[in-house]
């Protein structure tokens, strides 16, 4: 059994994992989905993979998953408790240094969305039915925006990601084909530049865990039966890794990588 850390995006709440979690604790795992704190500027990253921290509590067998923004947390949390995988849900690949506010430019995000806007003219729409919910059933993308709140804070969105490097713990990607935020083509190159990883590609929204959330907890169940492989294939050398170890973040020198560069999917 493990248990499912699951990260929400910007301005989102716990309940947007909500079908998912249902999937995955009839598979028999543990789902710790936490309400990050919100309406509160002065609050950091380090605050909010605190209160995941807080929120997980001494439950173990950790994979931990950041939806959108929650990529900025999820690894965070990777270091202050032992984790046997990270997986990312459309996220936003931070690099060392780079603060959420500064990522869009960094990435080349708004030149991808005008051009991918050009060929489907959709991508980037300012409604949000069309940009984040087109595949979600209208009254649950209506509930789904009821819950929207302030956050990330400004104070968040300023602060420089402060990992050396990628932690050292399996990573999965999880790219949606049809999402209208994210250009698939823009996320397959920034996901192989500073991952080193191919993604596992799924039909779905900005909001998979709305619109196929069977199919989503398949994919974080399997990279859970993945990494339990490998770690009982490898023995020791295949630890997760734990806050203080100085293997988690690496070293200030080295590219941000995932510490194993074969884990695909």
């Amino acid at each position: 059994m493990s248990t499912f850390v699951l990260i929400h995006g910007a301005g989102d709440v716990g309940w947007y994992w909500h079908l998912v979690e249902k999937e995955l604790r009839a598979r028999g795992h543990c789902v710790v989905a936490p309400d990050l704190p919100g309406d509160d500027d002065s609050l950091t990253l380090d605050d909010y993979a605190d209160a995941v921290v807080e929120a997980v509590g001494d439950r173990h067998g950790l994979v931990v998953v950041g939806q959108s923004f929650g990529a900025f947390t999820a690894p965070l949390v990777s270091v202050r408790r032992p984790v046997e995988a990270l997986v990312l849900v459309a996220g936003m690949v931070p690099e060392p240094g780079e603060s959420p506010d500064q990522w869009w430019s960094s990435t080349g995000y708004t030149e991808a969305v005008r051009r991918q806007a050009a060929r489907d003219g959709v991508t980037g729409s300012d409604d949000p039915y069309i940009a984040f919910y087109h595949d979600v059933p209208r009254e649950l993308a209506q509930e789904a925006l009821s819950k929207g709140r302030a956050h990330p804070s400004s104070a968040a969105s300023a602060q420089p990601w402060p990992l050396n490097a990628w932690p050292a713990v399996p990573t999965r990607f999880v790219l949606c084909t049809e999402d209208r935020l994210f250009p698939p083509d823009f996320l397959r190159r920034l996901v192989l530049k500073r991952l080193g990883l191919v993604p596992h590609e799924i039909a779905a929204s900005h909001c998979v865990a709305l619109s196929r959330p069977v199919e989503l907890a398949g994919i974080l169940v399997d990279a859970a039966k993945s990494q339990r492989h490998r770690a009982g294939a490898a023995g020791a050398d295949s630890r997760p890794r734990a806050a203080g170890d100085p293997a988690a973040a690496g070293p200030a020198s080295s590219p941000l990588t995932t510490g194993q560069a074969d884990e695909t999917t």
